[in-house]
């Protein structure tokens, strides 16, 4: 691709992203937009190698990888915004503290790096269980300069002892409700929220949570501009939590 040629498609997908924005009603800066498309360039450099998403074309990346995982941050906003009017002291995170959030199964950094860079006052960590994957995330953390963003090769059921609760942990097409749930539960603060991202509501996993440990408040849809398919957000808390 001539640099002519290469100039005219980042500025067609800044053109994306800046109308994608718009359509969710998000105020994000020009340095937070630059991000996202600096990350979407290496998203792009480590599939050739590493095959971190079957989408190869940057307009389809963007639209299924960057702007679905956009789609959920004024829910999360809205969910924190929630968290500190409560003022939960029990959560973990004292008052003044920055919150905490867990990206399980993150892959090449999805939503997590989206959240980092949407949040920047919040600190997110991506899980994974693939080396490649978590390193990747670092990188992306040290090229776009994200302290807030960290990336940890394990398997979520070995954190606990290791890390502190988080006030979210949240995940994107990574496993049924039920798996998720117990799979990070022991590192879920006693206030905190899980936020599952899925297509179509799952009724049959949503059924399927275990009894006394995990239970639905919230059924959120969203709206991903230019993809036509089902997205929602799956809000769950321990049970009990919201007595």
């Amino acid at each position: 691709m001539t640099d002519a040629a290469a100039t005219l498609r980042e500025a067609a997908l800044a053109r994306q992203l800046e109308a994608g924005c718009a359509a969710l009603a998000l105020a994000l800066e020009a340095r937070q937009q630059k991000q996202l498309l600096d990350f979407l360039a290496l998203l792009g450099q480590w599939n050739q190698v590493y095959n971190l998403t079957a989408v190869r074309d940057p307009a389809g990346m963007l639209t299924h990888h960057v702007l679905d995982s956009l789609s959920a941050l004024a829910p999360l906003q809205r969910q924190l915004q929630a968290m500190a009017r409560q003022g939960d002291g029990d959560s973990g995170t004292a008052a003044g503290q920055r919150r905490r959030l867990l990206d399980v199964g993150s892959g090449g950094g999805l939503p997590g790096v989206v959240f980092a860079i949407g949040c920047p006052d919040l600190d997110v960590t991506c899980v994974d269980a693939v080396a490649k994957k978590a390193a990747f995330v670092q990188q992306v953390a040290a090229t776009l300069r994200l302290p807030n963003l960290r990336g940890v090769h394990a398997r979520v059921e070995k954190l606990a002892g290791q890390v502190p609760p988080f006030d979210v942990i949240s995940s994107r097409a990574f496993a049924a409700l039920p798996d998720f749930v117990n799979g990070s539960a022991s590192v879920l603060a006693e206030r905190g929220v899980w936020l599952a991202m899925k297509g179509k509501p799952p009724d049959d996993e949503m059924a399927a949570l275990p009894p006394g440990r995990a239970e639905v408040f919230h059924v959120e849809q969203l709206r991903v501009p230019g993809l036509d398919a089902r997205r929602c957000i799956v809000w769950m808390r321990p049970a009990g939590a919201g007595v």
